[in-house]
């Protein structure tokens, strides 16, 4: 597994988003709707596929719901079929269709308030103060800012050794403003061309592009993409076909959702080339390769 680039992901790699992301995916719905999916149930939609993005997610477990109410089904019937339809809100929409009779789905995407949903997450997630400064408005309500609740994951000397020893780029589905808090908490400075977030590309995570992209712009023949979900893994594994010329590994931590020997075999299942507890095992991992 030689890697003259390491990509690492934010979210679950760098920083612990279980108490910040996670909880306002599942707050924000509870907000608008009186009831909510349980944050376990958060990892079926990650496992599902195409929701890189957490607004997405909310959409999707919001209409999950909404669904159950006209015509009772599973969250994990609802995410074992968006699966089978490829993943993502596109195929969300697509089992709720299917599943409701032509009334019932026109009422529930007359009560899927998307925007509700955004506007409520980002006021859990970046709190009043932040909210005003990154969405330019007042937010829907007053709240202290999930955001300080993400322990830093990633040491140190950890980052000193990939710094050191490898061209560092970073690969998220956040936005570029909740992207800089992050990388500034976990003490990674990166130049603005060696990253992707959510601003810098439509497709989204498992597409390839931002990480063929980052494998040509750090001059690489050899990457390792690290992430906590299963697209992450998927993004390495569709890098590697789409630019044969180089070499691409995912490699997938146990510090996100996906944890445990069940976390290890999904990741496994899904072409993973290693699984390691956490990023802070990385250099371990890479230096007996060398």
């Amino acid at each position: 597994m030689h890697a003259d680039a390491v990509v690492l992901d934010v979210d679950g790699v760098l920083v612990d988003v279980a108490d910040s992301y996670r909880r306002a995916i599942v707050e924000s719905i509870a907000r608008l709707y009186d009831r909510t999916i349980d944050k376990a149930d958060v990892q079926r939609f990650k496992d599902a596929g195409g929701f890189n993005n957490d607004w997405e997610l909310t959409d999707a477990a919001a209409l999950c719901l909404l669904v159950d109410d006209r015509a009772p089904m599973s969250v994990a019937e609802f995410t074992d079929r968006i699966h089978d339809r490829g993943g993502g809100l596109a195929a969300a929409e697509a089992v709720a269709e299917a599943h409701l009779d032509p009334d019932d789905y026109a009422a529930v995407s007359e009560a899927w308030d998307r925007e509700g949903l955004r506007e409520a997450f980002q006021a859990l997630y970046l709190g009043t103060d932040r909210y005003r400064e990154l969405e330019g408005g007042d937010p829907p309500f007053e709240a202290p800012g999930y955001i300080h609740d993400e322990p830093v994951i990633v040491e140190g000397e950890t980052l000193d050794y990939l710094t050191s020893n490898h061209r560092v780029g970073v690969l998220t589905g956040r936005p570029a403003a909740e992207a800089d808090i992050a990388l500034s908490r976990a003490r990674l400075a990166v130049p603005e061309d060696h990253r992707f977030t959510m601003d810098d590309w439509e497709e989204g995570k498992p597409h390839p592009r931002a990480l063929t992209t980052l494998a040509d712009r750090l001059d690489a023949e050899s990457v390792v993409f690290v992430g906590d979900t299963l697209d992450d893994v998927r993004t390495a594994v569709n890098a590697a076909e789409a630019d044969a010329g180089r070499t691409y590994h995912g490699v997938g931590v146990l510090t996100g959702g996906l944890t445990g020997e069940a976390g290890r075999e999904k990741y496994e299942a899904a072409g993973a080339a290693a699984v390691v507890d956490s990023v802070n095992d990385l250099p371990d991992l890479l230096t007996a390769q060398e």
